[in-house]
């Protein structure tokens, strides 16, 4: 009896050692989060052991390692490493139905387990756009659709228009029938300008899956519009004498047909003298005929567009030559010199418009330039009719001084009339004389 109350006693005792050395014993496990189709290496360490096993289970509770030996087959699943503290295990090639809670437990008395839950990243699929038909008229409305799937958690998707974030979008998830995966899509409206036409609009999707490296669609947009047209003149101020070069430029999707030059609403009227060359029309000399509305008409399958030029051709630099007038019975000299230029005037463009009634080539008189004409006339005509006049008088002074030479000399009236007549006689001699 006394023997068989000391043999409990010490199977109590030997009891009480084990529980009290296995407290110190505690698996420790973490989660683990892999891209579809990566590898996870499920890890369970045990600081304190005395030899005693680890084992791996699946979420279905399913051996898969005890200690060293394999127990599930399942070439995806290997051992790395197993050593009285460590238990780790590899499982390659992850699918989605791998995720769930892994289980590592330490046979103790009790046992004693620590959870591990293994998170599977479904990667999404390369988005595709969709909505887009070349090409687009200018003018209308665009909408675009970008849709990826696979995604797991739900992907997100961001529109670029010239690496500038649009945000005004619709953004639309559905789960896959799977029941893990999503199925992302976004839809962009925006209605389209001749400026859209080359731009290239980008969908970007966005997943933690993807590493820093997003996915990205690329849409080039095509945009048909009408030409655009603008005249453009080799010289702001065209003159009388010189060449005119007018260039025509026009822009357009379809790129425009050759350009169609004529004047005043009808053809050219001088085919010699406007040659139209491409889209250049080339005045090889300019007149005051030339004078009129010139227009360029640029066509292409969208429609047509036209500008116009204004053509006022000016005169050259007028300078008047010196002009000399020599009074009679004078040597003066009178010389004026006038210098005329035509004031600048800028040609009209195409907003600018000439009276209609008007005919090519009239201009207004000068006032101006008749008047400076005039008043240089009646100047150099007034001078000459001093300088004339002083002469004369100049001419007759003497005449009457030689006349009267005879009665300053003569002591009375009677010999001063004798003396006159002696001297009119003198002069009379010497006229037949000289006949």
């Amino acid at each position: 009896m006394i023997w068989k109350r000391s043999a409990v006693l010490r199977f109590y005792s030997v009891c009480g050692l084990l529980l009290q050395g296995s407290q110190g014993q505690f698996p420790l496990t973490q989660n683990v989060t892999v891209v579809e189709g990566g590898t996870a290496i499920l890890t369970c360490r045990v600081d304190q052991n005395d030899n005693t096993s680890l084992q791996w289970s699946n979420p279905a509770q399913q051996t898969l390692y005890f200690d060293d030996k394999k127990a599930l087959r399942d070439n995806r699943i290997e051992l790395v490493r197993a050593s009285w503290h460590e238990l780790s295990i590899s499982v390659s090639d992850v699918s989605l139905s791998d995720e769930g809670q892994y289980t590592c437990s330490l046979f103790t008395m009790p046992v004693k387990t620590s959870k591990a839950y293994l998170t599977v990243l479904g990667v999404p699929e390369k988005p595709q756009i969709s909505g887009f038909s070349s090409p687009v008229m200018e003018g209308d409305l665009m909408q675009l659709t970008c849709k990826t799937s696979g995604s797991k958690p739900a992907a997100d998707i961001r529109w670029f228009k010239n690496d500038k974030e649009i945000k005004d979008v619709k953004y639309l998830k559905e789960e896959d029938a799977n029941r893990k995966t999503f199925t992302v899509s976004s839809t962009l409206d925006f209605r389209v300008d001749r400026s859209d036409d080359g731009v290239a609009v980008i969908c970007r999707v966005d997943h933690e899956s993807l590493n820093a490296t997003p996915q990205v669609a690329m849409q080039v947009l095509e945009i048909h519009y009408t030409p655009s047209v603008k005249i453009i003149p080799s010289t702001p101020f065209p003159q009388e004498g010189q060449p005119l070069i007018l260039t025509c430029e026009s822009k357009g999707k379809p790129l425009p047909e050759p350009v169609l030059w004529t004047k005043d609403g009808g053809e050219l009227p001088d085919p010699d003298r406007m040659v139209v060359s491409g889209r250049e029309l080339n005045i090889l000399f300019l007149n005051k005929t030339d004078n009129g509305t010139y227009r360029c008409e640029a066509t292409n399958t969208i429609g047509q567009s036209s500008a116009e030029y204004v053509l006022i051709v000016h005169d050259v630099s007028i300078t008047l030559l010196p002009t000399t007038i020599i009074p009679s019975l004078t040597t003066a000299t009178v010389t004026a010199t006038v210098a005329i230029t035509a004031s600048p005037t800028t040609p009209a463009t195409t907003n600018s418009r000439r009276d209609p009634n008007a005919l090519a080539g009239q201009t207004g008189p000068d006032h101006a330039l008749i008047g400076g004409i005039v008043a240089v006339v009646v100047f150099v005509t007034l001078c000459s009719i001093f300088l004339l006049g002083r002469y004369l008088a100049r001419h007759k002074g003497t005449y009457l001084t030689n006349e009267a030479k005879g009665a300053e000399d003569a002591p009375d009236a009677d010999t001063a009339i004798i003396n006159a007549e002696g001297s009119q006689v003198n002069a009379e001699e010497k006229k037949e004389y000289f006949i």
